[in-house]
């Protein structure tokens, strides 16, 4: 009785409507359709940000950029850069930086964190912590241009103006259409010209 009502059962099933047909079901992808991985999303955005003119069609290339940057692959790491976020947004550098302590340590080749962690020292003026966390940042990820920024700045604070026109110039390598730094790297230009006039 068995054998009889089991191939009963298989037939009506497969006969029964709104089953997936096995051509239904995903093919594994060819060789002619791989799937683009981070590292590779990342080099083309790049790519695209060196080669768009126009400002405002490159600031939404560099917002692309920054999720991408932003993105560390652990739940626990991007909450951990949330709450350091709002904590520095708050003025609460030391509650940011404890968080940000966590992040590095949990995942040192994170570049992002070592760049957050870089900003708020910064903001701390804590200035030799800030170029050792760029350092870092720039190690792991040498086209950061937000993290050239910070030592642009850095540069400018501590009144070494060549320095900080080189790196306003990698800036600008990276990012050509980022006004803040063409605008940086004017004003600094001005006034080392009237310094060696």
């Amino acid at each position: 009785m068995r054998f009889v009502v089991l191939p009963a059962i298989i037939f009506l099933s497969a006969a029964a409507p709104g089953l997936v047909a096995a051509e239904d079901f995903p093919h594994p992808a060819s060789a002619d359709q791989v799937v683009e991985t981070s590292a590779q999303k990342l080099d083309r955005l790049l790519g695209e940000l060196k080669r768009e003119g126009n400002p405002k069609a490159a600031d939404r290339i560099a917002r692309r950029i920054q999720q991408e940057w932003s993105q560390s692959g652990s739940a626990s790491v991007d909450l951990m850069m949330q709450w350091a976020q709002k904590a520095a947004a708050s003025g609460k550098y030391d509650v940011a930086l404890d968080f940000l302590d966590l992040v590095v340590t949990l995942q040192p080749d994170y570049a992002e964190g070592w760049n957050r962690r870089a900003t708020v020292h910064y903001a701390m003026k804590s200035y030799a912590k800030s170029m050792a966390d760029i350092n870092r940042a720039l190690a792991l990820e040498p086209r950061h241009y937000g993290a050239i920024s910070g030592l642009a700045r850095i540069m400018t604070d501590t009144e070494r103006k060549e320095a900080a026109v080189d790196a306003w110039q990698r800036v600008l390598d990276i990012y050509p259409a980022l006004r803040s730094a063409q605008e940086r790297l004017s004003t600094l230009s001005e006034e080392l010209a009237g310094r060696s006039a």
